[in-house]
């Protein structure tokens, strides 16, 4: 893979994790004000942003399995360390939407 191929999926797993937790934190802001339905919406949101994110880790991984060298950098090691988060993240944010979702009675 060329380093502006490898640039852009490192990028892409940047900009798209970044994306997923923003919408969980709206998700979880509507779901504060009682809006479940908007917030299970965001969810959505947050999900294709993550499919979007593992699209451009899977192009890291499949030049990695052909034997083509993945270089590993500090900016690889960040945009792995937001994918982790993002999907932590995500994870917590429908576990807290059910609980808001009990609590008040939507």
């Amino acid at each position: 893979m060329e380093e502006t191929a490898m640039m852009q999926s490192i990028m892409g797993l940047i900009v798209h994790s970044g994306n997923t937790k923003s919408e969980c934190m709206e998700a979880l802001q509507l779901a504060k004000k009682g809006q479940i339905g908007e917030a299970k919406e965001k969810i959505k949101l947050a999900n294709e942003a993550l499919v979007e994110a593992h699209h451009s880790q899977t192009a890291l991984l499949t030049q990695e399995a052909r034997g083509e060298k993945v270089e590993v950098s500090m900016l690889l090691i960040h945009a792995q360390d937001h994918l982790m988060n993002a999907i932590t993240f995500r994870d917590l944010a429908q576990e807290m939407i059910e609980l808001y979702e009990q609590i008040k009675g939507a």
